[in-house]
């Protein structure tokens, strides 16, 4: 039977050269959460995201030295287990990084954008869908473990949903949680701008009246060391690439 490991990490930064200074994870009654000392240090604007600061960790071990590594690799790893995390890509190269690579993964995010077929939502981040869909949880928004107990919530509400969708029905939950695995795998094709000069517009009539624009977008977001793979499966779609 599946083991379902909603987890989080904050780190020094958003893209790929950056490294993990806390990890979260819950799975049934278990709750873990520790701070490490990364390999660099913690720039202001990702403390004023996640309130951790360089003087919080100075005395913490890195994560390899931690003891930790070993437990949750074979947590993570393990054949029956499936890791749950909101935007679950860049949470998934991160702990790559660290040499820890999950068999199975559920994003959130994806499967948001994948329920949200009259693209109703604004924006997709945990902590707007947290007000959105009056989420009630005693949780601190961008702590590791507050972003978990509200990513569990959230979880449940997808799930929700995805049962009575046409898709859903009469899944088992094996099947639903195979179904959530299969939709995370693969990347989202967006359909609307939600930024830029174009904001608000479909991307497929931009396309049409701008190609010039996305071939620029692409080529920012293959420069870029962000974790953007939505963005360029979209726009290498309506290109036709």
């Amino acid at each position: 039977m599946s083991k379902l490991i909603f987890f989080d990490t904050e780190t020094t930064g958003n893209t790929e050269k950056d490294f993990l200074c806390q990890i979260a994870y819950k799975t049934g009654n278990e709750n873990f959460t520790r701070l490490y000392k990364p390999p660099i240090k913690i720039p202001p604007e990702a403390s004023a995201v996640h309130h951790i600061s360089n003087k919080m960790v100075v005395d913490k071990p890195s994560f390899h030295e931690s003891g930790d590594l070993e437990k949750i690799k074979k947590l993570f790893e393990d054949k029956n287990s499936i890791v749950v995390a909101h935007n679950a890509l860049f949470d998934l190269m991160m702990l790559k990084k660290e040499g820890i690579e999950p068999k199975r993964f559920i994003c959130t995010l994806r499967l948001a954008r994948h329920l949200d077929k009259e693209e109703k939502i604004e924006r997709y981040n945990l902590q707007y869908l947290r007000y959105l869909l009056e989420i009630e949880i005693d949780a601190t928004a961008h702590d590791a473990m507050g972003d978990v107990l509200v990513l569990e919530k959230l979880f449940e509400r997808l799930k929700n949903k995805m049962q009575k969708e046409p898709e859903g029905e009469n899944l088992s939950e094996d099947e639903m949680l195979e179904k959530m695995t299969e939709i995370s795998s693969h990347p989202s094709l967006l359909r609307t701008f939600n930024f830029g000069k174009h904001n608000g517009k479909k991307i497929e009539e931009v396309a049409k009246i701008d190609r010039g624009y996305l071939e620029w977008l692409l080529a920012q977001k293959l420069e870029s060391d962000q974790i953007d793979e939505d963005w360029i499966y979209t726009l290498k779609h309506y290109l036709g690439k």
